[in-house]
């Protein structure tokens, strides 16, 4: 036997196992060519894919391209100016502060699926809610938020919300709250100057004030970007507001109207018309409160009138003597008759008869003037129509038309039977005091040379004389209340009964208004104050006349004003009336 004859079975065995793991390894090595073929094949699928889906949206594009084409539609080139401008230009006053200004806001809205469209809208019970909102908002009405929160109804609850009130409200930790940030219209004077202003509405158009009028440059991207500077002055209209609202409260007066105009160029520095709306917050009461007095509301002013009707027949040559003495007793007219409130003797110059406020010495005056004069000067002062002022509400007066019969031109003479707004009565007592030229009001600031030109109403020479007569009346007369010490002030009262009754007057129902110009050694500035039904109090000594309610209004107005518009008390100075003196028995005592 070999020596090595037993191992010949382990090596046919190592030469079998060795064979067999020779075939495992091409056994593998096939799995391996097969699971890359596999990948790739797989890879390709995927690409073939994607490229299918950039294809597909390829031809969405050129879809979408060819059909804007067809529709010619195509998308609006944005500018610069409005991609980074605010959505409405800027309102200023004269000085440059913001009446009006676009303002990004927060708005609180109730999102019922906040949380999902099957589970409850709020964590916490919704009066719950709407309590702890009432604690953030005090003038929420909190019974109609528990009612929307309760019934699920999304919607805004509040609009225009501070910064520091949306962290509150985000605290409160209802996910249905949501704060959305708004491009809103804010007016951060608040509830000032309202009537001039008007507001925004929700569809992004601007109502009833210079809202509405400047709507297109405001909204223009090309023009929106300049602020637009108004006549007024936010001091002087703060302050009229302010000596309004309590000279309403102190004889429970149902409303008041109040203008300061420049006698030279027709610029409006305030114009009020109370009770007033809150701009920023538009409701059922604010909607009530948007008629202006001041320029559409029209009233019988009274005995303002009767400085014209002087004016107007001193101009005309029928009073050539002040020292004249007219007759004072009623004054008959067919079946009518002209009374004076109080006797005031057998007769009266024309100085006392103003003064005083005649009726019967005004009537017999205009009565001399003759309708068809009394009419021209009317209508040379804008009384026949609309008041010249860009706001879009104006009254048309009540007209008494084309042929005037005597009564009527008589009692136009004192203020009745013609019906015209506060602002007629501004722009005519400005051109009867500056030189006698009328021109029509403006909200807009005018530069050096812009005032217009306006036309002749008066002579020089008569505004001059009118100028002494005011101011005697508010020395020596009714306009007593009014005379703030060192402003030279002038002006007249006027007290008329509403129409009304089955008397054509409501005799419990006045119209108290007071006139003014000062200084009366150069007049620059118009106040008129108006009371709409003023009651007796003891604050105004059981009158309601304007001599003891809208005079004092304009006495506490124009010392709080004049300094800041350019007119300081002078005591050194006043408007020569010595010539007058004579003819007053109050300045002789």
């Amino acid at each position: 036997m070999n020596a090595f004859s037993g191992f010949g079975p382990a090596i046919a065995a190592a030469r079998s196992g060795y064979g067999a793991v020779s075939m495992a390894v091409a056994s593998g090595r096939v799995q391996l060519v097969t699971i890359r073929q596999e990948s790739l094949s797989l890879a390709r699928w995927r690409l073939l894919w994607v490229a299918l889906g950039f294809v597909f949206v390829a031809l969405l594009a050129l879809v979408r391209i060819g059909y804007l084409g067809a529709s010619d539609n195509g998308a609006r080139g944005t500018s610069l100016e409005e991609a980074l401008l605010p959505p409405r230009g800027e309102i200023s006053d004269r000085n440059g502060v913001p009446l009006a200004r676009a303002f990004p806001a927060y708005a609180l809205w109730f999102n019922p699926t906040a949380l999902g469209e099957d589970g409850a809208p709020l964590v916490r019970d919704p009066a719950v809610v709407a309590g702890k909102l009432k604690d953030i908002f005090p003038d929420l009405d909190q019974a109609a938020v528990t009612a929307q929160l309760a019934a699920g109804k999304q919607g805004y609850i509040r609009r225009r919300v501070l910064p520091e009130d949306a962290n509150r409200v985000q605290d409160i930790g209802e996910l249905a709250l949501e704060m959305p940030m708004e491009n809103d219209r804010h007016y951060p004077q608040g509830s000032m100057a309202a009537h001039v202003l008007g507001y925004v509405a929700a569809d992004g158009t601007g109502r009833v004030g210079m809202e509405q009028v400047l709507d297109a440059h405001l909204s223009d991207p090309a023009t929106r970007g300049t602020p637009i500077a108004l006549s007024i002055d936010s001091r002087v209209q703060g302050a009229l507001e302010d000596e309004l609202r309590r000279g309403m409260k102190l004889v429970q007066a149902q409303g008041g109207a109040g203008i300061v105009l420049d006698v030279d160029t027709g610029e409006v520095l305030a114009l009020a018309s109370l009770p007033e709306f809150d701009p920023n917050k538009i409701d059922a009461r604010g909607q009530k409160l948007m008629f202006n007095r001041v320029t559409n509301q029209v009233y019988e002013l009274g005995s303002t009138f009767k400085p014209l009707s002087v004016a107007a027949a001193i101009d005309a040559g029928v009073v050539r003597n002040l020292g004249r003495r007219w007759d004072a007793s009623p004054v008959k007219v067919g079946r009518f008759a002209i009374k004076d409130s109080h006797p005031m003797g057998p007769d009266l110059n024309v100085v006392e008869a103003l003064i005083h406020s005649s009726n019967t010495v005004t009537a017999r005056l205009a009565d001399e003037l003759g309708p068809e004069r009394m009419r021209r000067t009317m209508i040379d002062l804008g009384m026949n129509e609309r008041p010249y002022i860009e706001l879009p509400a104006k009254g048309f007066p009540i007209w008494p038309g084309k042929k005037w019969p005597r009564l009527r031109s008589m009692t136009v003479g004192y203020g009745h039977g013609i019906a015209v707004t506060p602002l007629h009565l501004a722009s005519a007592y400005a051109a009867m005091v500056n030189g006698g030229i009328w021109r029509p009001a403006t909200l807009r600031k005018l530069g050096p040379g812009e005032a217009p030109k306006g036309r002749r109403v008066f002579k020089a020479s008569t505004s001059s004389r009118m100028r002494q007569l005011l101011r005697a009346i508010a020395v020596y007369g009714t306009g007593k209340n009014a005379d703030a010490p060192g402003y030279r002030v002038g002006g007249k009262t006027g007290s008329a009964e509403k129409p009304g009754g089955s008397a054509g007057y409501r005799k419990t129902a006045l119209v108290s208004t007071f006139a003014a110009a000062f200084p009366m050694d150069r007049p620059r500035y118009v106040v008129i104050a108006m009371l709409d039904e003023p009651r007796g109090t003891l604050a105004s000594s059981y009158q309601r006349t304007a001599a003891w309610n809208a005079a004092p209004i304009v006495k506490r107005l124009v010392p709080r004003i004049g300094p800041l518009i350019g007119v300081r008390p002078d005591d050194t100075r006043d408007v020569d009336i010595s010539d007058l003196k004579p003819l007053i028995p109050e300045a002789n005592k």
